[in-house]
């Protein structure tokens, strides 16, 4: 249970923060770096179902609210290091199920979209144009991830490098799909201003 009555507790400010097992560490650390762009991808998907709350859009609408509750799962996975010791408690990780169910709904989303023959440029609708920035911030947790696991005694459990990896091709799917329910892509012209007056 999660108790939240007094915000600011003063602790923060010689810019150390805690993790889940309570060891403190610099908030310039890489993993504060991975689970905070974690928490920045949740904020920009916060904006982005802003705009998904139509009829039309509402099969997507509650795929990213069950997203935006994984993303709070990731974050706490990522703050409690598994360094081999007990904690009085379970902490809570990424399992291979939502990994899975990501899966799925990027396979469900994709049966409606035509296989693409070109690159799509960000934007279109509103929703599909915050999703593609939501997928370039989880792009970015997934390199801060990944650099943190490669760093001597640190552990990214293998279904939360999954579950980010995954989370930015569902997003790229999702904001294809919004178009194809609207005005379709943006796609990419090679070479389209490379002459005069284009």
């Amino acid at each position: 249970m999660v108790t939240l009555n007094k915000i600011y507790t003063r602790t923060g400010d010689d810019g150390s923060t805690a993790l889940g097992t309570g060891a403190r560490v610099a908030k310039s650390a890489m993993r504060v770096h991975a689970y905070g762009t974690v928490d920045e991808t949740n904020a920009a998907l916060g904006v982005a179902r802003l705009h998904t709350n139509s009829d039309k859009l509402k099969t997507l609408d509650n795929m990213l609210a069950r997203i935006q509750n994984d993303l709070f799962d990731l974050g706490a996975d990522l703050c409690t290091p598994d360094a081999g010791e007990k904690l009085e408690y379970e902490p809570l990780r990424i399992v291979a199920a939502q990994v899975k169910r990501l899966e799925t709904e990027i396979d469900q989303l994709n049966t409606e979209l035509e296989p693409l023959r070109s690159f799509v440029l960000p934007g279109g609708h509103p929703a599909a144009a915050h999703l593609h920035l939501a997928r370039t911030i989880a792009r970015r947790a997934e390199r801060l991830m990944s650099e943190t696991a490669s760093q001597e005694g640190e552990i990214i459990s293998p279904a939360a490098l999954k579950y980010i990896n995954r989370l930015s091709d569902f997003f790229f799917v999702a904001s294809r799909w919004v178009n194809h329910h609207h005005d379709g892509d943006i796609l990419w012209v090679p070479g389209q201003t490379r002459s005069e007056g284009a």
